[in-house]
């Protein structure tokens, strides 16, 4: 850590998301960024104009650097953020964790389960804090509703739908589904507190793209409960919504209303059975009651799951998203894969 106790941070990858790990790490009072690491030198220059880098012997700044390598060799670290193409993470990751370096890694943690699962072992064996940036876990509104299946309120939890549609912007190192739908994977894992059991999918290259710019996903959970996501890079409304449907109630949290991100509707059905076995038929009893926006604090996800990540290394303690969360939303992703090129075929996970 630095003399006055904060902790060192290095960003590997200025796009959008590692520009923005700059940003919320430096105003963090836990933390100082020490590096800022890309191959692109016009990146880097956008980081500098930005963030204006200083000597970081004075406690403030940080260096710029052109390899990971590089960056390692340094010493004066102790985590880093790696913000790369999605296919590049395994590689890097294992680098910063061969170095005794707790790392922070954009999602998904690699794309594939293997190299997943490679890494929790590898971080667990080396005592070091590894966690992946599923940043919905980390916004207000989820939790909100995490808050309301606790405590039971919804009754028996039905479905969850999500809908995460736009267009583009259009990736070249992943299609959509991965780009989009580990979003939605990893907010009904944190809802449900669990990874399906089976996967049924289709995509559609719609745009002529080499890759699937669409995909619609049915998800099996225990208890009956179903999972469904759409995800598109070729829909002109932009959308990011959750609903979750139970015998009580229905909670949608839509991410782009900022006045009413999430509302509870008190309404339901539930089934009433025969009062004598055997005999009489099964009925169902509607309720119609009041809808309501509860009130969701203001807070950026990025910054509360980088301050989530501090507090992890301080404590040692596992991160929400920790490797076992990460490598269980890479295994639905594969299960998708697998769905998709057997043209929906179900997947047992």
């Amino acid at each position: 850590m630095s003399s006055n106790g904060r902790i060192r941070i290095g960003v590997v990858g200025c796009g959008y998301w590692g520009i923005n790990y700059v940003r919320v790490f430096g105003e963090l009072a836990d933390s100082i960024v020490t590096h800022v690491c890309d191959q692109r030198q016009e990146r880097l220059q956008l980081a500098k104009q930005r963030f204006h880098p200083g000597p970081i012997g004075r406690g403030c700044g940080w260096k710029a650097c052109n390899s990971v390598e590089e960056m390692l060799d340094e010493h004066k670290l102790d985590a880093v953020v790696v913000a790369t193409p999605a296919t590049a993470h395994y590689e890097v990751t294992k680098k910063c964790l061969e170095h005794g370096k707790h790392v922070l890694v954009e999602k998904p943690i690699t794309t594939s389960s293997s190299e997943a699962a490679e890494l929790a072992s590898l971080a667990q064996t080396q005592n070091l804090i590894l966690m992946v940036g599923h940043t919905f876990v980390f916004n207000a509104g989820v939790r909100a509703i995490k808050r309301y299946l606790d405590s039971k309120a919804l009754g028996n939890i039905y479905y969850l739908h999500a809908t995460r549609t736009n267009l583009g912007p259009i990736r070249s190192d992943v299609n959509a589904i991965w780009d989009l739908a580990p979003h939605d994977v990893s907010i009904f894992d944190y809802l449900l507190g669990g990874e399906p059991n089976w996967v049924s999918a289709v995509g559609g290259r719609v745009l002529g793209n080499c890759r699937e710019d669409v995909g619609f996903i049915t998800l099996g959970y225990p208890g009956g409960i179903v999972g469904n996501i759409h995800v598109s890079w070729a829909d002109p409304n932009k959308v990011r919504e959750v609903v979750v449907v139970g015998s009580e109630m229905r909670i949608v949290f839509n991410d782009m209303d900022a006045q009413e991100r999430v509302r509870v509707f008190n309404k339901g059905v539930t089934l009433i059975p025969p009062e004598t076995d055997g005999v009489g038929e099964f009925h169902f009893r509607l309720h119609d009651g009041d809808i309501i926006s509860p009130w969701v604090e203001s807070s950026e996800p990025l910054k509360n799951q980088a301050a989530h990540f501090l507090t992890c290394i301080r404590e040692q303690t596992a991160p929400i998203s920790d490797g076992a969360f990460a490598l269980r939303v890479v295994r639905v992703m594969e299960a998708i894969d697998h769905s998709i090129q057997q043209k929906g075929t179900p997947q047992i996970l």
